[in-house]
């Protein structure tokens, strides 16, 4: 017969039982749960445990006016930005205005760190290379040189240092080779150039133009005039042909076409009520842009 001794050992060895199976229970549910929101959350940088999207995360270069740049008071602002911001109130999405490296603009794409490339980007010569929405801005490529450089055409740049953005449409306007003849004329034109200098930034770029660095800038139109409107004619001036023409597009990862339609859906709704020419003509007073309502294509 079990003295008292043994009996309490033994219920509190049952109990010490339960509590453990209890444990192990709880903590694989808690597993499956968790590899099922793991698995939701896959599908982008917005996505929910449940799949539903919450946020939309841009990816933006925030020196690149009027189209997303950091302002004075060091909030993310620009015409970019602000459809951004009308897609996703509609959506009842959270905007996450998320700057990075440009160059490295497809890296934080795969990498699902951002949901869309949004912010003066150009669609044309990358047509086959994401999903995407537009085209909705009409752009050329331009130098802008010194205003007392004496400088009046692109023939006169040969010998001299000249300067764009890294990972820029300007670039591949100087340098793309497609192998049909189409581009080369602006090849030959870098060719005679005494150096072609890459930097991060546009704002980099103003600087080296304005110090002498280099005698030119191969810019989008766009940054160029914000440049011209907020800096004065007197310091720097733009040459009137421009090196190449293009339009800007909303870039997703390639494939990603459920979001890309959602957003273009959305986008659609905002150039049928006149909330997208609204937008547009707002950015262009507030950001020193008044080219940029001529410059929308969306809808033609």
């Amino acid at each position: 017969m079990m003295n008292k001794k043994n009996i309490l050992a033994m219920t509190m060895a049952a109990v010490l039982i339960l509590g453990l199976s209890a444990c192990g229970g709880s903590g694989s549910s808690a597993s499956g749960g968790s590899a099922s929101s793991g698995s939701g959350s896959g599908s982008g940088a917005g996505s929910s445990a449940g799949g539903e999207r919450t946020t939309f995360t841009v990816g933006f270069d925030a020196e690149y006016p009027p189209y997303g740049f950091k302002a004075d008071d060091g909030s993310y602002v620009g015409f970019d930005l602000d459809l951004a911001q009308e897609v996703c109130n509609r959506n009842g999405w959270e905007l996450v205005r998320q700057p990075i490296d440009w160059d490295s603009k497809d890296m934080e794409l795969d990498a699902g760190n951002i949901d869309v490339l949004w912010n003066g980007f150009t669609m044309t010569g990358r047509e086959d290379d994401y999903t995407w929405v537009g085209p909705y801005v009409n752009n050329s490529i331009m130098f802008v040189v010194r205003a007392d450089s004496g400088i009046t055409e692109a023939s006169q740049l040969s010998g001299k240092p000249v300067v764009t953005q890294s990972g820029s449409s300007a670039l591949t306007a100087l340098t793309d080779d497609p192998g049909d003849g189409s581009n080369d004329e602006n090849l030959a034109l870098a060719a005679s150039f005494s150096a072609l200098d890459q930097v991060p930034d546009y704002n980099t770029a103003f600087m080296n133009l304005e110090s002498g660095v280099d005698d030119a800038i191969a810019v989008d139109i766009g940054v160029a005039n914000y440049q011209l409107n907020t800096r004065g004619s007197d310091v720097f001036t733009m040459l009137e042909k421009p090196l190449s023409t293009e339009q800007y597009g909303i870039g997703f990862k390639k494939g990603n076409t459920e979001l890309a339609d959602q957003v273009k859906a959305t986008l659609d709704e905002m150039w049928e009520d006149g909330t997208f020419m609204e937008i547009a003509t707002n950015a262009a007073e507030a950001y020193d842009a008044p080219e940029l309502v001529d410059m929308i294509c969306y809808g033609e």
